[in-house]
């Protein structure tokens, strides 16, 4: 097998304003950008890691440089799993073996990873970062093209619960979905999930520290319960069924498209809702991730609409849908041109 020559590089994606979720407030992010190249063709991909994990861009930047002489020995994908632990490392060279594979064989990512057809544009929600009620809402009135809504809560009950009844007031044709991203105790459920079904909200994500699961155990939620923090790789799959109704699978968690495609088949498999979501990132981060939610029952893909600049070309945000064109990521014309 022909040996790769890996380029690392690291960028600062700046968002065009500040974004607040429960515990954390988002201003940029640093990502890594993976090149593997055998001299003929190339094949790119993008990391962020997840920042509840510790997984930035100096950790990952360190597991690339200890893994380098493995991952230049031209690993297949599978071997990849066991070189690299899940995380925004492995998912930026995962990203690349996809496209270099592309390249090389001719054929697009999409009928690599089992398509039988080109990937159709798909429904994202568009996220609201905490804010005041009348922001919020004022927000989700200039989400002119949205159909679906992510409203990001705090923990403070009484706060969310009117953040939640000024978006619906504002927005009642919308879809909606709340995440909690850990803020809430088992106790403030009964109050919080009464609210959500009277605005019509469909999903409630992950409520709870991802300590806490357990506590989701007999919790009989008439809104579908999604882990996301709590649901990291393949490993933890198993382990949301009695606690979650869906996963939410994130490259930048589970490491890269080949793992996430493992996950969508086992939540499956399991009886489990599958969900594609996003830390942020540039929409060379979103290609493989729009590949993934071809295979999944709800779409958060929206990280690039908040980027200050996003790459060119770039995804198509359209009538409440993303689209990740082919010139994007993951065919052989893609990988070219970006060289």
């Amino acid at each position: 097998m022909t040996r790769l020559t890996m380029t690392v590089a690291t960028e600062r994606l700046r968002l065009a304003q500040p974004f607040h979720i429960s515990g954390y407030v988002f201003e940029h992010s640093d990502v890594v950008v993976v090149t593997l190249s055998d001299g003929t063709y190339q094949g790119r991909g993008e990391g962020g890691g997840v920042y509840f994990l510790g997984d930035d861009v100096a950790h990952m930047t360190s597991q690339l440089a200890s893994a380098r002489s493995a991952i230049e020995a031209s690993p297949t994908r599978e071997e990849l799993r066991q070189i690299l632990p899940p995380g925004g490392a492995r998912n930026a060279v995962d990203g690349a073996l996809w496209e270099l594979e592309a390249a090389r064989s001719d054929r697009p990512v999409w009928q690599l990873a089992g398509l039988s057809a080109e990937p159709t544009p798909l429904r994202t929600t568009y996220t609201l970062g905490a804010d005041t009620p009348e922001a919020m809402a004022q927000g989700a009135v200039n989400y002119a093209d949205a159909r679906a809504i992510k409203i990001k809560l705090t923990g403070d009950l009484p706060l969310d619960m009117a953040r939640v009844e000024a978006i619906h007031a504002a927005r009642p044709d919308a879809w909606l979905s709340v995440d909690g991203n850990q803020g809430f105790t088992i106790d403030q459920l009964d109050p919080l999930v009464t609210t959500l079904r009277a605005a019509g909200v469909a999903l409630l994500e992950q409520p709870l520290a991802r300590t806490r699961d357990a506590d989701l155990e007999g919790y009989k939620c008439p809104i579908p319960v999604a882990g996301d923090e709590s649901i990291v790789s393949l490993a933890d799959v198993a382990g949301a069924v009695g606690r979650f109704n869906v996963i939410n699978i994130k490259l930048d968690k589970c490491g890269g498209l080949t793992e996430g495609l493992l996950m969508a088949a086992e939540a499956r498999r399991l009886g489990l809702g599958v969900m594609v979501g996003n830390m942020v990132g540039s929409s060379l981060a979103m290609a493989p991730a729009f590949v993934l939610g071809q295979f999944c029952d709800i779409v958060d893909l929206d990280s690039p609409i908040f980027l200050a600049q996003d790459r060119t070309p770039g995804a198509v945000y359209r009538d409440g849908d993303i689209h990740v064109g082919s010139d994007v990521w993951g065919t052989r014309a893609a990988a070219m041109a970006a060289g």
